[in-house]
């Protein structure tokens, strides 16, 4: 079946009692019980909800899955991951990811006892080398946030592959249209569901989606014990997303790319992070591991003054100054001091994170509007 067929059908069945075909909103936090014990499969609403069971039930058949938990946020999706691991365990993370991340392993659950190192992956042959033995995870993004860095899934799957480790891929950017990490030796998939599969800025969920029933059995023990879970009407807004995930990625696709090569070509910028492009680090193995570029991307100025950065973007209309990602509208935002501010100014820079980078999250309106956008904003330097 392929994918948008699947992101129209998977996990929704007409309701059995009205022929409903969209999963119904199930608000209820309880459920009666014919005996102690004797239900429907349903038992109390922080355990299952059969709107998230809808949910779960399409995310896991959209990552080639067989499992899939649903979280309140991407970050009490992440908060569940880490709780997979004991004091003294050690996870080898990207330097380059989302600061939301960052935050929760050095100021949550470092002090807790688990330690953390962070390196550059874009080398995955090397993975090996940096592996300890108490290391039991290896944290992926890609593409990374904001850097747009790639790294090659299926090589660091295979050289850490005899070590007792969990690999996992926070797929947040590229979304299930774009790259299926378990396909590609991955153990574990995350998603900040808040940005491209809900796509309308207008939930905040995450999921984890795994194809090993022993780690599922594990997450859905922490998704009921700890209660981070979405209520259903946000699941049901991610059940109506889905269903145009695959127009929406192929818009945000084909924007992203007029947008990158605008940017690359004109005078004022310095330098446009996008995997579109054949001289980008980690073009051949996007090309090979993803079905499209998406709709991310970062850039610097030729003036490097942190004020000409702040210009630009108070200076544009149609992209909103805002944090997040994902949304069928545009956004600009600046990760040093939004979405990346937890990370030490020292640290930032020494990954390549600079204080005058631009971050854009390409929407899907027409992409001449979208690039006389941003040519005022940037004539308004001059």
């Amino acid at each position: 079946m392929h994918f948008g067929t699947k992101a129209v059908h998977a996990g929704v069945e007409p309701d059995p009692s009205t022929g409903a075909i969209m999963t119904p909103i199930f608000q209820t936090s309880t459920y009666v019980q014919a005996a102690p014990g004797d239900h429907k499969g349903y038992e109390y609403a922080r355990t299952q909800n059969p709107t998230r069971s809808a949910l779960e039930k399409a995310l896991a058949t959209l990552e080639n899955g067989s499992h899939a938990t649903c979280f309140g946020s991407g970050l009490a999706a992440a908060d569940a991951l880490m709780k997979l691991l004991k004091p003294g365990d050690e996870v080898l993370a990207t330097n380059d990811m989302y600061g939301g991340t960052y935050r929760l392993f050095t100021q949550v659950f470092a002090p807790m006892g688990i330690r953390f190192r962070f390196i550059d992956m874009q080398q995955a042959e090397s993975i090996a080398e940096h592996l300890g033995p108490q290391t039991r995870m290896v944290w992926i993004e890609t593409p990374t946030n904001p850097l747009l860095r790639i790294i090659d899934i299926r090589t660091v799957a295979a050289e850490t592959r005899s070590h007792d480790l969990y690999v996992v891929v926070d797929n947040t950017f590229a979304s299930p249209y774009l790259q299926n990490p378990l396909d590609l030796g991955a153990d574990i998939v995350l998603h900040s569901i808040t940005k491209y599969i809900g796509g309308h800025s207008d939930v905040v969920m995450g999921c984890v989606v795994v194809k090993d029933a022993a780690i599922d059995a594990r997450l859905k023990f922490l998704q009921n014990a700890c209660g981070a879970v979405p209520g259903p009407q946000d699941c049901f807004l991610v059940l109506r997303g889905l269903k145009t995930l695959h127009l929406r990625m192929r818009a945000h696709c084909e924007n992203g790319a007029r947008v990158a090569r605008f940017l690359q070509g004109h005078p004022a910028v310095a330098k446009v992070h996008w995997p579109g492009f054949a001289n980008h680090a980690g073009h051949v193995v996007a090309r090979n591991q993803m079905r499209d570029f998406g709709g991310m991307l970062s850039f610097t100025l030729k003036d490097d003054r942190m004020e000409a950065a702040l210009q630009v973007m108070r200076s544009t209309r149609l992209f909103a100054l805002a944090e997040s990602l994902g949304g069928v509208e545009s956004l600009i935002s600046h990760p040093a001091s939004m979405t990346h501010a937890s990370i030490p100014k020292a640290e930032r820079e020494a990954s390549g994170l600079s204080d005058t980078l631009i971050r854009l999250s390409v929407g899907v309106e027409d992409a001449e509007d979208l690039v006389a956008d941003l040519a005022q904003a940037l004539e308004a330097l001059s």
